[in-house]
């Protein structure tokens, strides 16, 4: 029997072996080597939070790595010019203006779809080098006591200047880019000092120069101020968190900053990079983005949220602003100068 002793130690090592494989293995036999999953880089010079919360979700339905990184406007555009011969990003998410920079600086490459297909004119490069995914109009967020007080409702961009003691809220627009943009967009429309005079007039009234975003929203909802100049998306965010503001939406027009992406000039990842952009245009991207509170308004008109926009009398402005960074400059200097310094 001892002869055989160490046989039997052997045979028991080895199926002790074998039991601890059939348990342990099958949980590693799917899982994948972080090598080996397709990945996708974007570059962006959003806030960080909506880009996390999208690209989050995408890796959940999709079996692939989404890599952001987040930059300033300037240091954005000399990344993609630095690495023109050797393309680190797939895509760029941002602002129409950076969007047109990194075209004419032949960092974008011409990309379209049937999803991109559907985007009207307004919202993208005519020749497919970037297509914008969401907008943010301005609106006029207005408390609904102080409505209760009037005859008729403010509707026109005219009505804040009339003579009256309203109370405003505004961001400050060298606080946002936002706000700026209306700055630059009425601008165009209305010619810089027509602008200029219409804000000298509302300066006044402005009970503050906020900040953030936020700010004029709150100010309005709490009573602080009877109406705030604002972005839809914070007018709406705070509307469903039951402050009591009605939204109005300017009959004249009103300006917007769009959001899109392109795909970046030479990248190895270009088929992975269209799907990406696709899914942005789609309802799970804009469903994702309400679910977490970013209230932004889809450039697809088949998505059903943009359905229900349409409802509700949203009128842009149709001048497309394209104004240097000097121009923006000289007319920042420009409010600066003749209304911001100004005596109320």
């Amino acid at each position: 029997m001892r002869r055989y002793l160490p046989l039997l130690l052997i045979a028991f090592f080895v199926l002790i072996i074998v039991l601890a494989g059939s348990f342990f293995l099958p949980g590693y036999a799917d899982q994948q080597n972080p090598d080996n999953v397709p990945h996708i880089t974007v570059y962006t010079n959003l806030p960080v939070e909506p880009i996390a919360v999208l690209t989050q979700e995408y890796e959940k339905v999709q079996n692939i790595k989404v890599n952001v990184v987040s930059l300033a406007d300037d240091a954005l555009l000399a990344r993609l010019k630095l690495e023109a011969d050797n393309p680190r990003a797939d895509i760029v998410i941002a602002d129409r203006s950076l969007l047109e920079a990194a075209r004419k600086s032949h960092c974008l490459a011409p990309s379209a779809s049937e999803q991109t297909d559907m985007i009207a004119e307004r919202f993208k490069n005519a020749d497919n080098y970037w297509t914008g995914i969401w907008y943010d109009p301005i609106v006029f967020a207005a408390n609904q006591d102080f409505l209760k007080t009037l005859p008729q409702s403010p509707a026109k961009w005219s009505d804040l200047v009339k003579d009256n003691k309203w109370r405003i809220g505004l961001t400050d627009f060298l606080a946002a880019d936002a706000y700026a943009n209306l700055l630059y967009t009425m601008a165009a429309v209305n010619g810089e000092n027509q602008t200029l005079d219409y804000f000298k007039k509302i300066h006044p009234k402005v009970v503050q120069y906020a900040k953030f975003l936020a700010t004029p929203v709150r100010m309005a909802g709490m009573g602080e101020v009877d109406i705030a100049i604002a972005v839809q998306s914070e007018a709406i965010r705070y509307c469903n968190d039951n402050f009591p503001i009605q939204i109005i939406y300017p009959e004249e027009g009103t300006a917007y900053l769009l959001t899109g992406a392109g795909l970046v000039k030479g990248t190895s990842h270009a088929t992975d990079a269209r799907q990406f952009i696709d899914w942005l245009l789609q309802d799970g991207a804009q469903v994702t983005l309400r679910i977490n509170k970013f209230f932004f308004n889809p450039t697809n008109p088949e998505s059903y949220l943009a359905k229900g926009i349409a409802a509700k009398n949203l009128r842009l402005f149709d001048t497309e602003v394209e104004i240097t960074k000097e121009q923006q400059h000289r007319l920042m200097d420009r409010w600066v100068q003749t209304v911001r310094l100004g005596s109320k």
